[in-house]
């Protein structure tokens, strides 16, 4: 039994973040075949077998970050593998299409095109073949409707973007095909088509292993009652955390929702909440410490010794790695040559050549693929690690690197982005990136509202954000999705309003959350509200990543109207404007009356037009009759 462990890796922080496990525990692993995907601030690397056997147990589950030399899981060198195709792409050049054909790593024969799954719509992952409407054989024309397909949301007539003869069908009715992969191929010589399909798998055979330096003693396995507490991730733009203080000590019983450490990120201080219940064992990172998020920071475990042999023992393979270049027993990081000179290699009809992984993740850094130089992968077709020597196309560059040595303009100065600015850029420009936001304003007549909040002030102490922040969690209580998150492909749908708000603070803004704010009275809010406004100007936020709805009032700088950015995973936003003096006509008499601008935010995953429109709806009912609050 051999471990797997994190190589060394291409990174400026010497961290590596597990994308994905692309085989199994227990499925057998042919020699060379990519078993793990980990992705660095730079590039992806895979890691492949250079033995045959199999996963025996994966100790690093996905998204998790790790350093040089941390264990990921165990390899059994042993097991049978005779027989076994690699079940998972392999890198870029091997893609699984049907359960008898996966195109083959040779170079594509010339007068060969391949007719891929498109991408029908930007969430389109799979196409399943439904019917054919032609054979091999068949003289096809461009436009020409040769298949029919069915999506996640419809089916549909595939066109033929290629003119020529149908040589082969590698996907039949019922097949379940990514985008972007080959379902058939043209060409005039079937002879040729054969030979490549058939030869290449055919004549593939096992490389011998690469002999690899001494390994490093393999890493004891983690106890089977221990449970890691890992630095969270709060927010999509942190990184690190620094662990202000503890508040358990080993040997104590914790509980889930119990507040076991303080942490500082770049934005604000916060207290930690245990996930898991158990027996506090051993704190592993300290009070000062810098850790990367998704790493361990103390175990819970019920027998101390078996903890301690496995972190001696994951030391001493840390140790060990870094000497000897952080290579494992049973795995090899793979590189890619990039040509640098060579423009990027295209199709008859100048569609550019690159794999589905290479057009993920060109997409994702906002790279223009055009811009490739020649790939490496078969006829020059770009692969995904060819990418990691480009540069961004666009300005996203600008704001991961604050920091630049052109000089300033004559008479201005040039400042790196602060940790808080920079997090707040990222995380705002994912969101505009990434959610689909639509807008609703309403003018609400502020005079009830105003009057409410001028009657409870003596005995509450309220503001005017308190009687809007009650509005809407009261409003919230009747729409499940305003009080919702988005998780992946999921939604989260909350029992309770739980509203962020937002607080101005030196060099930034932050958004501590009030929980459970539809089962307050007015009374009952205000303290809460006071208490986390007045915390987060010291720098301390309360239940981070809890909330499903934010407030952002600007109506003390007598602001007419703004629209704000919706803080994810949350629903939306609701911006508040000033109350301001107006004329108004009323049966036909113009009178002075007091206006509000409001303007929702929605994230159209959760949140539809017409639900927005009721939500909206519901709170200026609420704002305009606070006494039924």
């Amino acid at each position: 039994m051999q471990s797997i462990v994190v190589p060394q890796v291409k990174s400026p922080s010497g961290n590596a973040t597990v994308r994905r496990w692309l085989v199994e525990p227990g499925q057998p692993v042919a020699v060379d075949q990519v078993i793990c995907e980990l992705e660095t601030e730079d590039t992806f690397v895979h890691l492949t077998a250079s033995t045959p056997g199999c996963v025996a147990a994966v100790a690093a589950q996905a998204g998790m970050t790790l350093n040089v030399g941390s264990a990921l899981g165990t390899f059994d060198e042993g097991a049978s593998h005779q027989g076994a195709e690699p079940s998972s792409r392999q890198g870029d050049a091997a893609l699984a299409t049907s359960s008898a054909f996966r195109v083959p790593s040779s170079e594509l024969p010339s007068g060969v095109t391949p007719i891929l799954m498109p991408q029908v719509g930007n969430t389109m992952e799979e196409g399943t073949i439904i019917e054919w409407h032609a054979k091999p054989g068949d003289a096809i024309a461009v436009g020409q409707e040769i298949c029919e397909i069915e999506t996640d949301k419809a089916t549909m007539m595939i066109e033929a973007t290629d003119a020529g003869r149908l040589a082969k069908i590698v996907a039949d009715s019922g097949d379940v095909i990514p985008v972007k992969e080959p379902i058939a191929f043209i060409a005039d010589d079937d002879a040729l088509l054969e030979g490549w399909l058939g030869g290449s798998i055919a004549t593939a055979t096992p490389s011998a292993p690469t002999p690899s330096p001494q390994s490093p003693a393999p890493a004891a396995e983690l106890p089977a009652s221990a449970v890691p507490i890992l630095m969270p991730q709060v927010g999509n733009t942190m990184e690190e955390g620094t662990i202000i203080e503890w508040h358990a000590k080993p040997g104590d019983a914790i509980t889930v929702g119990q507040e076991i450490c303080e942490i500082e990120t770049d934005k604000a201080t916060m207290m930690i909440e245990a996930t898991d219940a158990g027996r506090l064992s051993k704190i592993v990172a300290d009070s000062g410490d810098v850790v990367a998020v998704k790493q361990a920071i103390a175990y819970l475990c019920d027998d101390d010794a078996a903890m301690e042999v496995f972190l001696a023992s994951s030391h001493q393979a840390n140790e060990a790695s870094s000497h000897q270049g952080g290579s494992a027993v049973a795995t090899s990081a793979i590189a890619h040559p990039t040509s640098a000179m060579a423009p990027a290699a295209t199709t008859a009809t100048g569609r550019i050549k690159a794999s589905p992984a290479a057009r993920k993740l060109a997409g994702e850094r906002g790279l223009d693929l055009a811009t490739i130089p020649t790939g490496s992968g078969p006829g020059g077709r770009i692969l995904s690690s060819d990418l990691d020597q480009a540069s961004p196309s666009h300005t996203q560059s600008a704001i991961r690197n604050p920091q630049s040595s052109a000089p300033a303009p004559a008479g201005a100065t040039r400042t790196p982005m602060t940790k808080m600015r920079r997090a707040i850029g990222l995380n705002l420009q994912a969101s505009k990136q990434t959610v689909p936001h639509f807008y609703l304003r309403r003018e609400i007549d502020a005079a009830p509202m105003f009057a409410f909040y001028k009657a409870n002030k003596p005995d509450t102490g309220c503001t005017i954000n308190d009687v809007i922040v009650l509005a809407v969690g009261k409003a919230m209580a009747e729409f499940p999705a305003v009080r919702s998150q988005v998780d992946d492909r999921d939604i989260i749908e909350f029992a309770h309003a739980n509203i962020g708000i937002a607080v101005g603070v030196e060099d930034g803004l932050v958004v501590p959350v009030v929980t459970d704010v539809d089962t307050m009275t007015l009374a009952e809010l205000v303290p809460h509200t006071k208490r986390v406004v007045e915390n987060a100007r010291k720098g301390k936020l309360e239940n981070i990543g809890k909330g499903n709805f934010t407030v952002s009032n600007l109506g003390m700088f007598k602001v007419d109207d703004f629209g704000a950015i919706i803080n994810p995973p949350e629903s939306g936003i609701l911006a508040i404007s000033g109350v301001r003096e107006v004329p108004v006509v009323n049966d036909g008499e113009i009178t002075i009356g007091k206006r509000m601008n409001l303007t929702l935010s929605c994230d159209h995953r959760i949140v539809d037009g017409l639900t927005a429109a009721e939500f909206m709806a519901r709170v200026k009912e609420l704002l305009e009759e606070p006494q039924t609050m």
